[in-house]
């Protein structure tokens, strides 16, 4: 699954696109949510931008609970979880609640390259 995209702006913003454009609300809400890429909907995010547009990316979401028992357990789309053991640096890479992978002696900076493994084997797209 691919990220969607999406242009945030306030409601007077949508309406001034669309006066300014000659257009529709649909047809401002289809550009900005890069529905639509013909010239004019690239023109009407361009305006939408220099008007305080914020490009949002929706993607899976993706938690990261630390417990009280001291781990830390990051969810992932498609049942992949990372879970780390904070008293003794070890780490799991599940699927499914099969460990396919195990890490000891994992330092902070080791975390994204792990994420990185979870992000591949959950065969989505994922931002961290």
């Amino acid at each position: 699954m691919k990220p969607k995209r999406q242009i945030e702006v306030s409601k007077q913003v949508r309406e001034m696109l669309v006066k300014e454009f000659n257009t529709t609300s649909v047809s401002v809400w289809r550009a900005l949510s890069f529905r639509d890429n013909s010239p004019k909907s690239k023109r009407i995010r361009c305006a939408a931008y220099q008007n305080r547009g914020v490009l949002l990316m929706l993607t899976p979401a993706m938690e990261t609970i630390h417990d009280a028992d001291n781990f830390m357990r990051q969810y992932f789309p498609n049942g992949v979880l990372i879970e780390a053991n904070k008293n003794n640096s070890h780490v799991d890479l599940l699927k499914n609640g099969e460990v396919v992978k195990s890490w000891d002696k994992v330092y902070l900076s080791d975390l994204d390259g792990i994420q990185q493994e979870a992000v591949k084997l959950c065969g989505t797209h994922v931002i961290l």
